[in-house]
């Protein structure tokens, strides 16, 4: 067919612009609708036939698919899951009119991980944990590889919710307390999965508070003032926009009374008019739907619909035939304009263009084995892994000298799925990767080590099992390694029949500490005199009192993915030198919440002495141990004043010093605090980082960087501003003044 013949649209030497324009003005009302709805596999296994959601994309145009999601309802296996996707494609391309390619989504937020064999890396936390954003685009980067070779082209990630309710489900998406590391490792992530051979369309959420949720329940309410709003939840975003991440999903919850789905002012005048967003916005799974079902601001799912896309919503994931059927008819009836519509289905098919679709959707499924889970990916992995592993008390018992009788137990020393942590696969045998019992046996067999390795559970996650057998084996052990925590959940601790648990058992939000069987399991062995080692596999930061009294060593591993094993094997035998930093507060109980570093000034009538502060956690944002020991000296600011204006920066220096005999890296944290402001503001923030390493008795000079609007906060009325005065930085105990100038 010669130029002259072929659709403009099908051209791929012409303008994306002019190619959408051109497919634009051939379709139908009903054709514009469908490519702003999307389907999800599991409607598969309810109705168990391929044919449902092809017979969707056939008859109603749908012009996205979630084929494999959460619980993996069509296929896991990579090659299997690359058929489907191939297979969904070719009903899009060559059974409708106009054969408009899907886009196929994935919840790969820490590696396409619902995709058996796949590279899994650290969930949220844990790579929060590495304060290493290269290692995090890194990772990033290869999660999209797995995607595009397995046939999505969408990721639903990252997580840019800023966590201030550690009871809550969903903790472990994100990237701890901090607006500031979450927003640099949200804008790695973006970086990361939008650039390479095989870029993804990275996805910002939950859009614009989300992780403060009443009692610490999904999906509750947020009441937040404008202040808290713009200068706590919605940083990350602004660093994910200046990324430029292609798509941006609301939040399940309401914000001030507001549904974030049929919130204009927050999809409109703050994401687009304000924030400057010029992507397209996807629903959250049932986000439309619940404005009737749940927040009832919406009179049945007709109104739903209608609402959402009036305020700004381009495309409902998970929508389906009926949101298709709905929104033709709010079309046809005027209540949404077709000149709206063409705005969202322009934004849609401009991103199904820069992506090749149109040319190739297809993917080759015989090689997708080939192409997941390679040596090279699992490396990258294993190294995130390692540096997110944060040793919070070490009292000398680690690392291990290699000749010990070890005792391994607990509920999280053999369960790949539980070192997976949620979004991920369910299936053990789908799972790559040894367990932190498969590779602590792996390296007491090396050639290097005389260890020996004794193994009971001796506790599920909350229930006993055969504790005596545990007691016995760990008595007669130089040294008792116990994986606790948590296991797989997603949400509000479940779905239940994937957990495992029934509903209601722990873990739940109403309890912090460790349930009550493995706590009795690491009393019984504590009562044996032999050393504990705890190790917690775990998505939230768990109140172990006990464990940090009466442990000898307590390691954080996170949700480590499928290298976790390894890194957990190598910390603990000084392999890897524990290079991890909290990236929230352990706080010591429940009724201590909300505790985080950043927290405002505030006065103490009775006195510090009498009512001590009231941040006071178990072990801070920022802790961390190492096997050598650092010390900071010589902290000084580049100059004594610096400009207001928006292109200065505060160039923190410090030298750090390793006193150890060991190697080890560092991080060095830098911390804010404005000595008079119009309002109230945190009596420390973390305003900048940088991570060194030093050979032991050697010293480094560290600088960081640090622009001067960090130094500033979003003021109602003004906007951003950096206020005049002094300001001073802390790096550990060290300080350093400067001023801000007009």
């Amino acid at each position: 067919m010669s130029d002259d013949e072929t659709p403009p649209y099908r051209r791929p030497d012409l303008a994306t612009a002019e190619r959408v324009s051109d497919l634009l003005d051939r379709m139908t009302v009903e054709e514009k609708t469908g490519q702003l709805v999307g389907t999800w596999g599991g409607h598969l296994r309810a109705e168990q036939t391929f044919e449902n959601v092809a017979d969707a994309v056939r008859d109603h145009y749908l012009g996205s698919a979630t084929p494999f999601g959460w619980a993996a309802p069509l296929a896991t296996k990579p090659e299997d899951v690359a058929t489907i996707a191939n297979d969904l494609q070719r009903v899009a391309r060559e059974e409708t009119r106009l054969g408009i390619p899907l886009l196929l989504n994935a919840d790969a937020v820490h590696g396409h991980a619902y995709v058996a064999e796949t590279t899994v890396f650290p969930n949220g936390l844990g790579a929060a944990a590495t304060w290493d954003s290269q290692l995090i685009e890194d990772g990033a980067e290869i999660t999209a590889r797995e995607m595009r070779r397995t046939g999505a082209q969408q990721n639903y990630s990252p997580t840019c919710d800023v966590a201030r309710e550690p009871r809550w489900g969903r903790t472990f998406e994100t990237f701890g307390e901090s607006p500031l590391l979450c927003a640099a490792m949200a804008a790695a992530k973006i970086r990361g999965y939008q650039k390479g051979d095989d870029p993804v369309l990275a996805t910002a959420k939950h859009f614009p508070a989300y992780s403060e949720p009443e009692r610490g329940e999904d999906a509750s309410p947020v009441d937040v003032s404008e202040y808290k709003l713009r200068n706590t939840f919605v940083r990350p975003f602004e660093d994910a926009l200046a990324a430029d991440v292609d798509s941006v999903m609301p939040s399940y919850n309401s914000v001030n009374g507001e549904p974030s789905h049929s919130s204009r002012r927050v999809l409109v005048d703050l994401l687009r008019e304000e924030l400057g967003f010029d992507g397209h916005v996807v629903s959250d799974w049932n986000g439309v739907r619940q404005l009737a079902d749940d927040h009832k601001t919406a009179r049945d799912q007709r109104d739903a619909v209608r609402q959402a896309h009036v305020a700004g919503l381009d495309v409902a994931s998970v929508g389906s035939v009926e949101h298709a059927e709905h929104l033709v008819d709010v079309v046809e009836s005027g209540e949404l304009d077709e000149e709206t519509l063409d705005v969202s289905v322009r934004r849609v098919l401009e991103r199904k263009f820069e992506l090749g679709l149109f040319e190739d959707p297809y993917v080759d499924a015989d090689a997708a084995s080939e192409s997941v889970g390679t040596d090279d990916h699992r490396e990258v992995a294993r190294e995130a892994a390692r540096a997110s592993m944060t040793l919070l008390k070490n009292d000398g018992v680690l690392p291990l000298s290699g000749d010990e009788n070890i005792f391994v137990g607990g509920p999280n020393a053999d369960d790949i799925v539980h070192q997976l942590g949620g979004w991920s696969v369910l299936d053990a045998d789908d799972a790559a990767g040894e367990t932190i019992l498969e590779a602590l046996r792996t390296h007491a067999d090396g050639d290097d080590t005389d260890a020996t390795i004794s193994y009971e559970q001796g506790a599920t996650l909350n229930e006993t099992l055969d504790v005596n057998a545990a007691v016995e084996k760990a008595a007669e052990a130089d040294v008792a390694v116990l994986a606790l925590g948590e296991g797989w959940y997603l949400h509000e601790f479940g779905p239940a029949e994937q957990a495992g648990v029934e509903t209601g058992e722990w873990p739940t939000r109403s309890e912090l500490r460790l349930s009550e069987a493995q706590r009795e399991l690491a009393r019984r062995i504590h009562e044996t005199g032999t050393p504990i080692v705890g190790v917690l596999v775990t998505g939230r930061p768990l109140a172990v009192n006990w464990l940090d009294r009466n442990a000898s060593a307590l390691l954080m591993a996170y949700y480590p993915g499928t290298e976790g094993g390894r890194a957990v094997a190598e910390t603990l035998f000084g392999e890897n030198d524990p290079r991890g930093r909290l990236p929230i507060s352990v706080p010591r109980s429940a009724g201590d919440l909300p505790q985080h570093h950043d927290h405002l000034a505030h006065p103490r009538p009775i006195g510090d002495d009498e009512h001590p502060s009231s941040y006071a956690p178990l072990y801070e944002f920022g802790h961390g141990l190492s096997y050598t020991t650092f010390e900071y000296d010589d902290l000084t600011v580049d100059g004594d004043e610096v400009s207001v204006n928006e292109n200065e920066r505060v160039d923190v220096t410090v030298t750090v010093s390793n006193t150890g005999d060991r190697p080890g890296t560092e991080t060095v944290q830098v911390y804010g605090h404005q000595a008079v402001s119009s309002r109230v503001r945190p009596e420390r923030w973390l305003v900048g980082f940088e991570q060194v390493s030093v050979a032991p008795g050697e010293s480094e000079s560290v600088t960081v960087s640090i622009p001067t609007e960090e130094f500033g906060f979003y003021k109602p009325g003004e906007g951003h501003v950096v206020e005049t005065g002094e300001y001073r930085v802390f790096v550990g105990d060290d300080g350093a003044s400067f001023e801000v100038t007009g």
